[in-house]
């Protein structure tokens, strides 16, 4: 199978994290960054969260300076939309991401998935699409209680030491999430190695996406 790999040398590679709430992009993405930047990738990464406040807020920009150390440069965006009715303030989500698009041109993004269960997660995809036009966009998968996980057609393979550190910046950073029977490390090792047998990666663990469109050159 024919790898693609992200550049390590030349201008950093401006990318854009999507993640509708306080630990979203770190569950879905957070691997594929950590290993992308521990191979020397020159990431420019403008990781936005669209609902945190108060303690959630708080683990939202902790956790975040954690999984973008050693990137080539970041900036970190915490907002207050109200969790669990995305759907009904889409005019404000829409102003915020027109106003993203008018000082960022990434040339990857990072989002949720289409076919999400969870309806705020759906609304950042939709918005995502509807905005970038002309981008790659890789769409990331969260385990819940919905049962809802697909079929993705595009992995990174993780080594063992970067996913142990996914699920250790996990635990430390996302204390109010603890006690949910979901948030713990067989969730997260599970779900990897399920996606690392599919792709047969090379110590055995990955994450996937949807990539809905792609174009070879």
């Amino acid at each position: 199978m024919l790898p693609l790999k992200l550049p390590a040398s030349g201008p950093p590679l401006p990318v854009l994290c999507l993640g509708a709430h306080s630990d979203d992009i770190e569950i879905g993405a957070g691997g594929a960054l950590l290993q992308w930047i521990s191979e020397g990738a020159r990431l420019n990464i403008i990781w936005c969260v669209l609902s945190a406040s108060g303690d959630r807020a708080d683990e939202a920009r902790g956790s975040a300076e954690s999984f973008l150390q050693g990137a080539a440069g970041s900036n970190i965006e915490v907002m207050s939309f109200r969790d669990g009715f995305f759907p009904t303030q889409g005019e404000q989500i829409k102003e915020m991401f027109e106003t993203l698009k008018s000082r960022f041109s990434p040339d990857l993004i990072l989002t949720h998935r289409r076919d999400d269960a969870h309806q705020d997660h759906r609304e950042v995809c939709r918005h995502t699409w509807n905005t970038f036009r002309d981008h790659l966009i890789l769409e990331y998968e969260i385990p819940k209680w919905d049962g809802d996980l697909g079929q993705p057609n595009l992995y990174v393979p993780l080594e063992a030491g970067v996913l142990a550190r996914k699920i250790e910046l996990l635990m430390k950073h996302f204390g109010t999430q603890r006690s949910k029977h979901w948030f713990d490390d067989e969730t997260f090792r599970g779900l990897a190695r399920l996606r690392g047998l599919e792709c047969r990666a090379a110590e055995r663990y990955a994450e996937a996406f949807f990539a809905r469109k792609l174009i070879v050159a």
